[in-house]
């Protein structure tokens, strides 16, 4: 069973900008309870698809240069990167078929 793994600002270049993979990064926090209640579905996916799409986690208290670089203001947030760019932003928790609706794009 594949998690999601965690990124941090000192490794989030060589994890997920400088990847040959799809990359989805979820920005959380630990008191922030909709964070708490999509990850074990982004743990899931991460397991469903794991050989189309990585799932990472970016705390945001603990890595706010990385926050900040990608102006992430609401969370959760998550973000997909391919090839070092942002290829889609969802914002907010939300159910499992509707985050797979909207990663679909990226799980076919």
């Amino acid at each position: 069973m594949s998690s999601a793994s965690a990124v941090t600002d000192a490794s989030f270049e060589a994890d997920v900008l400088n990847s040959d993979e799809t990359i989805l990064v979820d920005f959380w926090a630990e008191w922030c309870g909709p964070c708490r209640a999509v990850s074990p579905i982004l743990d899931q996916i991460a397991s469903e698809h794991s050989s189309k799409i990585k799932i990472v986690k970016l705390n945001v208290d603990e890595n706010p240069q990385t926050a900040a670089k990608y102006q992430i203001t609401s969370i959760p947030a998550m973000k997909v990167y391919r090839g070092g760019e942002v290829v889609k932003t969802i914002i907010g928790a939300k159910p499992k078929a509707a985050l797979e609706s909207d990663l679909a794009a990226y799980l076919a």
